[in-house]
């Protein structure tokens, strides 16, 4: 991949790592999450993957969008890296009580086809 393509990929994984951050900061403020220091439970878990889930067929999309050529291909590059980053996340959050172990895991599973179904959307209205 040349500089062009990392580009693209990059500004995919900046938009979703700052705008899950940033609606997690905000549900944790405005009392929908419990404090930082508290697991979160099924229910709150399912909420994250969600909107996770969402941010990342955006991010995706934007990639796509961005990048120089072949589309889908960054887009789905960009869901292999969320696969390595939350194969990590599962990795060092497994015995942290952090909320359910299932958590992490869709995380991973998600990746490619939040980014697949970003790259497509993308793809569609590029016609």
């Amino acid at each position: 991949m040349n500089r062009k393509s990392v580009r693209p990929v990059l500004a995919g994984l900046f938009v979703i790592i700052a705008a899950t951050n940033l609606t997690d900061i905000v549900l944790h403020a405005i009392g929908v999450y419990p404090p930082m220091d508290q697991p979160i439970d099924d229910a709150l878990a399912l909420l994250a993957a969600s909107y996770r889930f969402v941010i990342g067929i955006c991010g995706a999309w934007l990639t796509a969008h961005l990048a120089p050529d072949k589309p889908m291909k960054h887009a789905l590059f960009l869901g292999y890296v969320g696969v390595f980053l939350g194969l990590v996340g599962v990795v060092v959050t497994w015995n942290m009580g952090l909320g359910p172990r299932w958590y992490p895991i869709a995380l991973v599973v998600l990746a490619v086809p939040q980014c697949w179904a970003g790259g497509r959307i993308y793809q569609r209205q590029a016609r």
